[in-house]
């Protein structure tokens, strides 16, 4: 099925739901609010014509100053069986930045919304272990949003174990691997 046709069915499925449908070069994106993404998932998945089985990725984008709601969630979807694919953008604002988890439908996605969650800061509800995941616990901030800043506040003042990971690398460089 053709890109557009799939979105077409998105729309026909879920008319409020949709805000845009795009494409550019083509790939196809369909924008959607985000309260019902998890019913919007789990019919692109279920629906035998469609069966987008792989959640190729997800990712978060920070709009700062260009769009009403600060944030959305990119999910790329494939279907092994049909070949093809949909890009679907669901928007969450700045206020509460949420959107309910899809891993009911791809347990595969556990990390790619924990990466989002640790740089963006967009939390995923029902998430079953929703932390960090390439930052400490202890970080503060979300390093891909666009106002977040490019140097810390001063050489005195770093990350509070900045020290205990050169320690730790320390450790780990003298370390007998083969010993």
């Amino acid at each position: 099925m053709e890109p557009l046709a799939i979105a077409d069915k998105i729309k026909e499925q879920f008319p409020e739901e949709v805000l845009e449908i795009r494409e550019f070069r083509g790939q196809v994106s369909v924008t959607l609010n985000k309260g019902r993404i998890g019913d919007i998932c789990r019919f692109l998945h279920d629906d035998p014509a469609l069966y987008f089985d792989f959640l190729v990725d997800l990712c978060g984008m920070d709009y700062l100053g260009k769009k009403e709601k600060r944030f959305a969630v990119v999910y790329n979807l494939y279907s092994v069986k049909h070949r093809h694919r949909i890009m679907l953008k669901a928007e969450v604002e700045e206020s509460s930045p949420s959107i309910d988890s899809v891993m009911p439908i791809w347990i595969g996605v556990n990390w790619h919304e924990r990466e989002c969650y640790d740089l963006f800061g967009i939390v995923f509800r029902g998430h079953p272990d929703l932390r960090r995941v390439l930052l400490p616990e202890g970080w503060e901030g979300h390093p891909l949003r666009k106002d977040y800043p490019l140097k810390g506040p001063g050489p005195d003042q770093e990350w509070k174990g900045f020290n205990d990971v050169l320690d730790r690398s320390k450790q780990y460089r003298e370390f007998d691997w083969h010993g």
